[in-house]
């Protein structure tokens, strides 16, 4: 386990990921689910695991990026990288059949033989879960390991939730471990379903959240989590 250390004293913003920062946000990510449940299920193996992973959040962040804030840093005004969050807007978390297509190659590579069949299952089983309802979905949060415990995710999920507060619109997610399940709660969300994984894989909790009040005070980066 990385020690946790202390938020940058430069301090740090809430902003949206620029375009040449993609191949660092795929390797923060990778950092930060290394040990995922359900992506190390999707990636048997340890050889290459963590580069594949970042390959696979490359391909991720593509099909976030025509979405206007869908990709978020929490980040120094130096430009280093603490944590990142992807977000869909409502109406806007599923590809269309074609991109979905046009990507398959690109997982197949990611997955491997034995992986892809896992991931295939992990989306299906996702999608039909999903909540017709509109809502902001938060398909992604990560912090870097050495920031784990500061506020640097807590900073970056606020951010989101206080505007999903002013439209007076819902969240959604879903959990891939237990142990995140409480940190979720105490934005207001709350566990809607247990979804096993098939064949043997592990559990998601699904959540969601309804909009809260409207509150004059601006989100800060504050140290809860």
């Amino acid at each position: 386990m990385n020690a946790r250390t202390a938020p940058p004293s430069s301090g740090y913003g809430i902003r949206c990921a620029r375009p040449a920062e993609a191949r660092a946000v795929a390797a923060l990510l990778a950092r930060a689910f290394a040990d995922d449940p359900v992506m190390t299920w999707m990636v048997p193996g340890p050889a290459g695991r963590e580069r594949r992973i970042a390959a696979y959040f490359r391909l991720a962040q593509r099909q976030q990026r025509p979405r206007a804030g869908g990709v978020r840093l929490a980040a120094t005004s130096g430009g280093r990288l603490l944590a990142a969050a992807l977000w869909s807007g409502p109406g806007r978390w599923k590809a269309s059949a074609v991109q979905e297509l046009a990507t398959l190659p690109h997982y197949a590579r990611v997955f491997g033989a034995r992986g892809l069949p896992r991931a295939a299952d992990v989306q299906n089983s996702l999608h039909e879960a999903h909540p017709d309802a509109p809502h902001w979905y938060l398909s992604t949060l990560g912090t870097d390991p050495a920031m784990q415990g500061t506020g640097v995710g807590t900073a970056l999920v606020r951010e989101q939730l206080a505007h999903c507060d002013r439209l007076g619109q819902c969240a959604y997610l879903e959990s891939s471990k237990a142990s995140n399940v409480p940190f979720y709660e105490r934005f207001g969300f709350r566990v809607t379903h247990e979804l096993p994984l098939p064949d043997g894989g592990p559990t998601l909790w699904t959540m969601w959240r309804e909009p809260g009040p409207v509150t004059d005070a601006a989100p800060e980066p504050a140290p809860v989590r």
